[in-house]
């Protein structure tokens, strides 16, 4: 039987992040992506203007609904969430759905690059916190890593090029693990390694056993979307039985090889990269 993820996100017309990014991935990784939308935008906000409607009071639609038609998830895997009101709904969302055997994924979006994002105040940072105490699996960028721990992103990323600093890094995450989580994903890590000869990106897969990395070349800059298609790809993975190690792994080389391209042609990054022509990386 074909394994089912609701996938909580924003659904933006242009730029390829959120439910754009998410359902094609997940769906060629035979796993069926079921949109629970939080936002319906224009195009994402990197863009100098968009249009948003806000789909709060849409929630609960969405769960009635579904609980009339006596869905059963395999996952359920949250997104950008626009307030603290959505958090709530949807951990009663979860409370409603998730089985023994869900899995629930969080990618906690909330900032990058040592900057919050617009929706973030305090409270939804608390909030925030209640819904990863909650996770099976979470997919934080350093950014909010530090802001689930209380760390100076500043402070941690000054040692950046020293040669511990992936352990400072775990060492960082790990008290996330005491509140149940069972895998930390860390994404877009900047390090220089000792056997680097340019810095590179790593992804850090932190569990009770310790930590794995996959790394890959920088290509270009930030780019939109990037960070929703690695969680599609490791949820997917996850929800079908494949390892966390593995799954990043596939995420990495999948994520690379579309940003060489992208980078050749000089695609802008609010556009978001040309994933589409790699999606049978994602097939092996």
């Amino acid at each position: 039987m074909v394994k089912r993820v609701a996938v909580i996100n924003d659904l933006s017309g242009l730029g390829k992040c959120s439910l754009t990014a998410a359902i094609p991935v997940i769906s060629v990784m035979g796993v069926q992506a079921c949109p629970l939308p939080t936002a319906v935008l224009t195009n994402q906000t990197g863009y100098e203007s968009y249009y948003c409607d806000d789909y709060t009071d849409k929630i609960d639609y969405y769960t009635e609904e579904w609980k009339k038609r006596g869905l059963t998830l395999d996952g359920i895997y949250t997104g950008y969430l626009g307030s603290e009101a959505q958090v709530q709904k949807i951990l009663a969302f979860c409370k409603e759905f998730r089985r023994k055997d869900t899995l629930l994924f969080v990618d906690p979006v909330m900032g990058d690059l040592g900057r919050v994002y617009a929706i973030y105040t305090p409270e939804y940072g608390r909030q925030m916190r209640t819904l990863v105490n909650n996770a099976d699996v979470i997919t934080p960028n350093l950014t909010e890593c530090c802001l689930l721990t209380n760390t100076d992103y500043a402070e941690l990323t000054a040692h950046q090029n020293e040669p511990d600093y992936l352990n400072r890094v775990d060492a960082m995450a790990r008290p996330l693990l005491s509140f149940g989580i069972s895998t930390i994903v860390i994404t877009g890590v900047i390090h220089r390694g000792i056997t680097d000869t340019v810095a590179k990106y790593y992804n850090l897969v932190i569990t009770e056993d310790g930590f794995q990395t996959a790394s890959c070349d920088i290509h270009g800059g930030s780019y939109s979307g990037t960070g929703d298609l690695l969680a599609s790809v490791v949820c997917a993975g996850m929800v079908r039985g494949d390892t966390a190690i593995d799954s990043v792994a596939r995420a990495t080389r999948f994520l690379e090889a579309a940003l060489i391209e992208t980078v050749a042609e000089k695609i802008p990054r609010n556009d978001g990269i040309n994933f589409e022509p790699y999606l049978p990386l994602l097939l092996d």
